[in-house]
C-alpha cells in the first residue's frame, strides 16, 4: 500500500513518531523521574507489559504507511533495553522511513554506539544539563560524573552518529550552566538545544517561576558570539535554530512554554506498554497492545491509528495557564518519552 498523508482536525499532518521502549532509567532527573517519587520501591513495568520488538515494528510500519517519516526511540533510558540494536535494525528496514534517531543520557554509548550505527541508527540526542559535577549530580539524582556523558558524546561522534545535546534549563537549578555548556558544545562543533522546563506529568514540581525563557537564553548565549537565524528544515520542527556567526555550529531553543508550537505539531507517541498519545501533555492514551495481542489485522490497526489522528485537536501548550498546569492529570515524561 502506498504511503498516505493524513491530517488532524487542525490540518496538522502525521509525520513523526516517538517510541518509548523502556520505563526504567539509570538517572533520576528532577524534571522527569525525581528520586523521591521513583525510589527503590517504585513498581516499574514487567517485561511482559512492554511491547515486544515484533509488536513495536508492526505498529511502526503502520505509522509509516500513514505518513510518518521520522522515528525517535526514547525511554526511560532506551539503551537499558537489551534488544535495542536489533530493534533499530528492524526499524531501519521499514520502507519509507527517512530518519531514525534515539534520545539517551549517553552513559552507555561507549559500549553501544558502534553497534547502533551499524544497525542503522542515524542520530542521537544526548541529555546533558550541566558541566559542573555538583550541579550535574543534583540534576541527575545520581553520583555519576558528567565525564561519563562526555565519553558517550565522543563515542557517538567516533561511530559516525549525528549528535545533538539537549539541556533542560530550570531556574534556581542550572541556569548558571548555560554559558559553560554552550561554550563546550561550540568547541565540539555540536548542536546544543535549550529546552524550557515543562509541566510534563505530575511529579516535577513545575511552576512558571522556574521557566527560563527562550528570550533570556538567547541573550545569555549571545554573550559567546553573535547568533544568526537558520531557516526551518521541515514543517513541524520544534526548535528555533540559530548558528554562531561565521560558523556552521548551531544552537536551538525549544520553547514550549513561552513560544508554543502546537499549531505545527506533527508528533504521535507510543508508550512502552503500547498506548498511543497524541500530545506530550496527554491525560489518557489509547491502548494498542491488547489489540495487537488479540490478533488485530494490519489493516484494522492502521485504521485505528488513522481514526485517532484524524480526531486529534490537541493544543495544550497554547491553552496552558498556571492553574491548568497544576490541575491537569498529565502522563509522566518517563512513561511517554520526551
Amino acid at each position: 500500500m502506498a504511503n498516505q498523508r493524513i491530517c488532524d482536525k487542525l490540518e496538522r499532518p502525521l509525520q513523526d513518531l516517538r517510541i518509548s521502549i523502556m520505563d526504567r532509567c539509570n538517572f533520576r532527573c528532577s524534571y522527569c523521574m525525581p528520586a523521591e517519587v521513583f525510589g527503590p520501591d517504585h513498581a516499574f513495568m514487567d517485561e511482559s507489559e512492554l511491547l515486544s520488538v515484533d509488536e513495536i515494528v508492526r505498529t511502526a510500519e503502520q505509522f509509516v504507511q500513514l505518513g510518518v517519516k521520522k522515528i525517535r526511540i526514547t525511554g526511560g533510558e532506551p539503551l537499558l533495553r537489551k534488544e535495542v540494536a536489533h530493534l533499530i535494525g528492524r526499524l531501519h528496514a521499514i520502507e519509507g522511513l527517512e530518519d531514525l534517531a534515539l534520545t539517551t543520557n549517553g552513559v552507555m554509548l561507549p559500549k553501544m554506539a558502534k553497534a547502533l550505527k551499524a544497525a542503522g541508527l542515524q542520530r542521537v540526542n544526548i541529555s546533558l544539563d550541566a558541566l559542573s559535577t555538583e550541579t550535574f549530580q543534583k540534576m541527575s539524582g545520581r553520583k555519576t560524573k558528567p565525564q561519563a556523558v562526555f565519553n558517550g558524546i565522543a563515542a557517538a561522534k567516533d561511530a559516525g552518529l549525528g549528535v545533538k545535546i539537549n539541556m533542560v534549563v530550570k531556574r534556581g537549578a542550572n541556569e548558571q550552566e548555560v554559558i559553560p555548556l554552550a561554550r563546550y558544545a561550540k568547541g565540539l562543533g555540536v548542536t546544543l538545544r535549550f529546552i524550557e522546563f515543562m509541566d510534563v506529568g505530575q511529579t516535577n514540581g513545575w511552576d512558571f517561576s522556574y521557566v527560563v525563557s527562550k528570550k533570556e537564553l538567547y541573550k545569555l548565549v549571545s554573550q559567546i558570539a553573535p547568533l544568526e537565524p537558520v531557516n526551518q528544515a521541515y514543517y513541524g520542527e520544534v526548535a528555533s535554530r540559530y548558528r554562531y556567526s561565521g560558523t556552521e555550529t548551531e544552537v536551538g531553543f525549544i520553547s514550549s512554554v513561552t513560544e508554543t508550537f502546537c499549531q505545527s505539531c506533527t508528533r504521535a507517541r507510543l508508550s512502552a506498554d503500547g498506548k498511543i498519545f497524541t500530545c506530550l501533555f496527554s491525560e489518557n492514551g489509547t491502548d494498542l497492545r491488547a489489540d495487537l495481542r488479540k490478533g488485530l489485522s494490519d489493516e484494522a490497526l492502521q485504521r485505528k491509528i488513522k481514526q485517532l489522528w484524524e480526531a486529534r485537536a490537541d493544543r495544550y501548550s497554547e491553552l496552558r495557564t498556571e492553574e491548568t498546569a497544576k490541575t491537569r492529570k498529565k502522563i509522566e515524561m518517563s512513561y511517554i518519552g520526551g
